[in-house]
C-alpha cells in the first residue's frame, strides 16, 4: 500500500499535464457562442460621438451587419483598423462599432486620428452589451443578418486572409438568402 501512495503525485502530475496540453491545443478564435442563431440582445446605449443619440438593436436590422468590438487599449484593434477602413468602402455590409470598456474622449480621438470606418459606434463603457454578447476581449466581430440574427462570432483581428476564410462564405450565404426573400 505504501508503494502505491508514492505514485499518487506522479499520476496527478500526468493528469494535469494532459489537461494543460489539451488546453494549449485549442484555438481561441473558435470560441463557441450561445447566441448564434439568436437575435442581437436588446440594448439602449449612446452613440460614441454623440452621447445624446440613443441606439438600440432595432438599428441593426435590414442589411448584412458586422458589429466590431474594439477599444483604444487593444493593440490588436489597431492592427485590424486599416483593414476595417477598407471594408467600410464596400456596399455589401454595414460596419458598426462597439466601443468596449473604454473612455469616450480617447475613443473619439482614436477615430479622428486613425479614421472612422463605422456607420456609428455604440459606446459600451460598462461592458453591459459586451457581456450580453459573450465578449471575451477585443477585437471580436459578429455577423448579423438582415433579420437581426447573429450568424457568426469571430474572436481576433480581421485581415484579408481572415476575411476570405471566415467572413466571405457566411456573407455570401446571407446575401443569397436575402435575394430569395428568406
Amino acid at each position: 500500500m505504501n508503494k502505491l501512495i508514492r505514485f499518487i503525485p506522479l499520476v496527478l502530475f500526468i493528469l494535469l499535464a494532459i489537461v494543460l496540453y489539451r488546453g494549449l491545443s485549442l484555438n481561441p478564435e473558435k470560441l463557441p457562442s450561445a447566441l448564434i442563431g439568436k437575435p442581437v440582445p436588446a440594448f439602449t446605449l449612446t452613440q460614441l460621438k454623440n452621447e445624446n443619440r440613443i441606439l438600440s438593436a432595432e438599428q441593426l436590422t435590414g442589411d448584412v451587419v458586422l458589429i466590431n468590438v474594439w477599444a483604444t487599449w487593444c493593440p490588436s484593434c489597431r492592427y485590424e483598423h486599416p483593414y476595417l477602413l477598407d471594408l467600410a468602402k464596400s456596399d455589401r455590409i454595414k460596419l458598426y462599432g462597439l466601443n468596449y470598456k473604454d473612455e469616450r474622449e480617447l475613443a473619439v480621438k482614436w477615430l479622428n486620428d486613425l479614421g472612422d470606418p463605422y456607420e456609428f459606434s455604440i459606446f459600451d463603457d460598462l461592458g453591459r452589451l459586451g457581456l450580453d454578447l459573450g465578449v471575451y476581449a477585443a477585437p471580436e466581430t459578429f455577423v448579423v443578418d438582415h433579420h437581426g440574427i447573429i450568424r457568426k462570432r469571430f474572436a481576433g483581428p480581421i485581415d484579408a486572409n481572415v476575411w476570405q476564410k471566415e467572413f466571405e462564405p457566411i456573407i455570401k450565404q446571407i446575401e443569397a438568402e436575402k435575394a430569395k426573400g428568406q
